[in-house]
């Protein structure tokens, strides 16, 4: 199995942060430009938590108030769980299973350099596999 570093070789390590002081609705835009569901919240290169659509969804919307009026700070998630390049995949999905989270953020000597979702889990996994199963292919196939 594979460390989180194969994956971030194959993915990238750009991620999208975002500041606690920007509105929701900022964030939200920035998100949305890249497609992503998440943010790392972060000022002056300190991690300070990570920001979902479904935080916006259920401390935001279906709290009644307006996304320009609330700020990241006030519904980020501050308990961060984070892993290092050298974490295993197995131990990604063992964290993220027990903790019920689907992101996670990647920081090497303090410094985040990435950030992993359980879907990027699963795909590097599922291509992982299929690479060793055409191997094994390849090799019967020859041995025959």
């Amino acid at each position: 199995m594979g460390a989180v570093s194969n994956l971030l070789d194959s993915k990238g390590g750009e991620v999208l942060t975002v500041k606690p002081d920007q509105t929701v609705e900022a964030a939200i835009q920035e998100m949305e430009k890249i497609s992503a569901g998440t943010s790392v919240v972060a000022d002056n290169g300190e991690i300070l938590g990570i920001v979902s659509e479904r935080d916006v969804i259920r401390k935001v919307v279906l709290q009644g108030k307006n996304v320009a009026d609330v700020l990241v700070q006030d519904i980020m998630s501050s308990k961060l769980t984070t892993i290092s390049p050298d974490t295993s995949l197995d131990e990604c999905m063992q964290l993220m299973t027990e903790k019920r989270i689907r992101h996670l953020p990647v920081l090497h000597d303090g410094s985040l350099c990435g950030i992993i979702s359980i879907g990027d889990v699963v795909k590097y996994l599922i291509v992982e596999k299929d690479f060793k199963i055409r191997n094994l292919e390849t090799y019967i196939s020859g041995a025959m």
